[in-house]
C-alpha cells in the first residue's frame, strides 16, 4: 500500500537522533527531546534544529507534542539499570526520568492523543534490576494507560561487529489490531532469554492478559568484522608507544596473553578490542579477538574507554578506539557529522541505539503493524 505521508514519532531522550537515523524516510519526526546541550549540538549538526526541544523531559508539557504520534521512542538512560552501574533502579535520579515520560504519555492518554506504539531500549540488566522488579512496573505502567505489551533482547553483534545486548520493550495501543504473523504463541529462544522469562514471573494477571510475543526474522548474517571498520590513520587517536603496548600487554593475565599468542599465529591481520578492569584490587587489560569489539560504553573514566589491538605476524600495536570507529559499530553511516571532541564523540556514540537494530525492528515489526491497522480501516471505510 503506498502512503501520501510518513509516519509520525516523537524522538525522546534523542541523543544524536539514532533512532531517527534508523526509523528512516518512511518516518517523519514530529518531535525529539534531550537535556544535553552536547548531544542537542550534535542532533541540530545533523538533522536541523526543527522540532527539537533540549529540556528536561519532566519540564515538557502535552502542549510542546504535536497531534497524536505513530510512535513515541524512548532510550531513557541506563546508568541505574546497568549490570555495570549502581544498580539504584527506577527509583533512583536518572533512570528514574521514565516516570515523567510515562507521565506525559499517561496526560495524552487523557487527551486521547497518545501514541500508537510506544518503544523503550534499555540495557538487559533492565529485566534484572531489582530482581525483575524494575521491569515488571514498566510493563504495568504501559497497560495501565491502554497498552498492550511485548518485550525482546536483541544484540547488535547480528547487524554490527559489536557485541551489545539490549532491552526493546514495545506497546502497542488497545484499540490498534495485532496481527497474527508479528507474534508467537509463546516465547522465542532467539528473543526472549531466560532472564525475560523470569522477570515475567511477576507480572500481574492484568500485564499477562496484554502480553505480546512479538516475534521478527532474523537479520541476514552481517558482511562487517571488527576489522573492516578498524582505519591505519585515524582522526583523533594516535598509535601507543612500544613501551605503551609493552606496559598494557604487561597487563593481561595468562588467559589474555595465551589470547594474544594464537593471534600472532593466524597467519593473517588480527584485531581485538581491550577493556581494562579491576580484578581482585588489580587493573587489567582483557582483549577478545572474537571479530567483534566489546559493548561500546560512556567514558566516566580512562577504564571505560576501549582500546584496539592491531597484531600481525609479532607486531603488536594498540591504541584508542578512535570516534568515527565507534559511530561504524553503532551502524552510523560515513557522513554522520561527528563532534570534534573525542570524549563528546565517543560518549555520544556510547550513549546511543544501534542504527541497524532500529531499522529491523521498524521493517519488521513497527511499520507492519501501522500499515495493517490502516489497511484495516480502509477496508471498514
Amino acid at each position: 500500500m503506498k502512503r501520501d505521508k510518513a509516519f509520525s514519532f516523537y524522538e525522546f531522550f534523542a541523543g544524536g537522533g539514532m533512532a531517527r537515523a534508523g526509523l528512516g524516510s518512511e518516518w517523519r519526526c514530529v518531535f525529539a527531546n534531550d537535556f544535553d546541550q552536547k548531544k542537542a549540538d550534535s542532533y541540530i549538526r545533523n538533522w536541523g534544529s526543527d522540532h527539537l526541544s533540549i529540556k528536561d523531559v519532566k519540564d515538557v508539557t502535552t502542549s510542546d507534542l504535536p497531534g497524536e504520534a505513530d510512535l513515541a521512542w524512548a532510550s531513557f538512560p541506563c546508568q541505574d539499570l546497568s549490570l555495570a552501574g549502581s544498580g539504584a533502579g527506577l527509583k533512583a535520579r536518572r533512570s528514574g526520568s521514565f516516570w515523567p515520560f510515562w507521565e506525559l504519555m499517561q496526560k495524552l492518554s487523557r487527551e486521547k492523543r497518545n501514541p500508537k506504539i510506544i518503544l523503550l531500549e534499555n540495557v538487559y540488566g533492565a529485566l534484572t534490576s531489582h530482581k525483575g522488579q524494575d521491569f515488571s512496573a514498566l510493563c504495568e505502567s504501559l497497560v495501565e494507560i491502554g497498552y498492550s505489551v511485548g518485550a525482546m533482547v536483541i544484540d547488535a553483534a547480528y547487524f554490527v561487529p559489536q557485541s551489545r545486548t539490549r532491552l526493546f520493550i514495545i506497546a502497542v495501543r488497545n484499540d490498534l489490531d495485532t496481527p497474527d504473523f508479528l507474534t508467537g504463541h509463546g516465547p522465542s529462544p532467539l528473543w526472549h532469554p531466560n532472564a525475560l522469562l523470569k522477570a515475567g514471573q511477576l507480572f500481574s494477571k492484568n500485564v499477562a492478559d496484554h502480553w505480546r510475543w512479538w516475534d521478527i526474522p532474523l537479520p541476514a548474517p552481517r558482511n562487517k568484522d571488527f576489522i573492516d571498520i578498524i582505519e591505519d590513520h585515524p582522526v583523533n587517536v594516535t598509535w601507543h608507544s612500544e613501551n605503551e603496548t609493552s606496559k598494557l600487554l604487561g597487563m593481561m593475565s595468562d588467559v589474555n596473553r595465551k589470547k594474544v599468542d594464537m593471534a600472532k599465529r593466524a597467519g593473517r591481520p588480527v584485531v581485538g578490542g581491550i577493556y581494562r578492569r579491576t580484578r581482585n584490587g588489580q587493573q587489567r587489560a582483557e582483549v577478545r579477538f572474537d571479530n567483534v569489539s566489546g559493548c561500546l560504553r560512556t567514558p566516566s573514566g580512562g577504564s571505560s574507554r576501549q582500546l584496539v589491538m592491531l597484531v600481525n605476524g609479532d607486531s603488536v600495536r594498540s591504541r584508542l578506539l578512535s570516534p568515527r570507529e565507534a559511530a561504524r559499530l553503532m551502524g552510523l553511516d560515513e557522513k554522520y557529522v561527528l563532534p570534534d571532541n573525542y570524549n563528546v564523540a565517543y560518549h555520544l556514540a556510547g550513549d546511543g541505539v544501534v542504527v541497524p537494530v532500529v531499522a529491523h525492528l521498524s521493517k519488521y515489526l513497527l511499520t507492519p503493524l501501522l500499515k495493517a491497522n490502516i489497511n484495516k480501516q480502509q477496508q471498514v471505510a
